[in-house]
């Protein structure tokens, strides 16, 4: 064994791997991060857009499923001036046998609440969000998001 030499103890393993990584490797690595983020988050945040929207017509058609049962009970949809809280809380009708929601008035996924008017100016009520922006009209994630389409 004298004449084996002893990499463990002083000699250079040509086969030992390095203990971390270059600088130049780093900037590699955080560059093509870097691009990755750059073209997949607009696509993410164009998907998220388009969810809300589609939880508000989930949402909506929920409400207008409730407006439904309380027209068979009291023969009517609530009034502008009754609202949607007709749907939880009695108004004074004998035949009221809500609420209609199991939970509370969901407000819209941008935290604005539902509008609502009866008689509707496009059907028997209006039930609309007026989605990203709060303001009528808009496209894509500012786009209203209506009961009559």
């Amino acid at each position: 064994m004298h004449g084996s030499q002893d990499t463990c103890h002083g000699g250079k393993n040509p086969r030992r791997s390095k203990a971390g990584f270059t600088l130049i490797e780093l900037l590699i690595v955080m560059i093509i991060l870097g691009l990755l983020a750059a073209l997949v988050g607009p696509r993410l945040i164009h998907k998220l857009g388009g969810s809300r929207q589609q939880a508000a017509k989930t949402q909506i058609s929920m409400i207008g499923t409730a407006l439904d049962a309380y027209r068979l009970d009291i023969g009517r949809y609530p009034t502008t001036e009754e609202g949607l809280g007709a749907l939880r809380k009695n108004p004074g009708y004998k035949k009221w046998d809500g609420p209609y929601l199991s939970k509370e008035l969901p407000d819209d996924p941008w935290g604005q609440a539902y509008l609502y008017r009866s008689p509707g100016e496009h059907g028997e009520y209006d039930l609309y969000s007026l989605g990203a922006d709060a303001q009528e009209g808009g496209e894509a994630e500012n786009a209203d998001v209506v009961n009559w389409n």
